[in-house]
C-alpha cells in the first residue's frame, strides 16, 4: 500500500482560489452564494494552519485561563 500524502491537495486549492474568483465576479450570484465560498475558502484556511503548526489545538482543555 501507498501513504497517502500528508498536506493540502494544490488541486483543491485552485479549485477553490479560481470558484472564490467566478463566484465573487458574477453579478448574478447571491450573497449567500458568496459567503459559502468564503468558508470554503476560510476553512481551507485553517486547515492549512492546523497542518503546518504541529502544536495547533495541544492546549485545548487547559485551565490557564481560569481564576482559581
Amino acid at each position: 500500500m501507498s501513504k497517502k500524502a500528508k498536506g493540502i491537495n494544490p488541486e483543491l486549492e485552485s479549485a477553490i482560489s479560481k470558484l472564490m474568483k467566478e463566484v465573487m465576479a458574477d453579478p448574478t450570484a447571491t450573497i449567500t452564494d458568496k459567503m459559502r465560498v468564503l468558508d470554503r475558502a476560510l476553512k481551507l484556511e485553517q486547515l492549512k494552519m492546523k497542518d503546518a503548526d504541529s502544536e495547533w489545538g495541544s492546549g485545548f482543555g487547559l485551565d490557564d485561563d481560569e481564576d482559581k
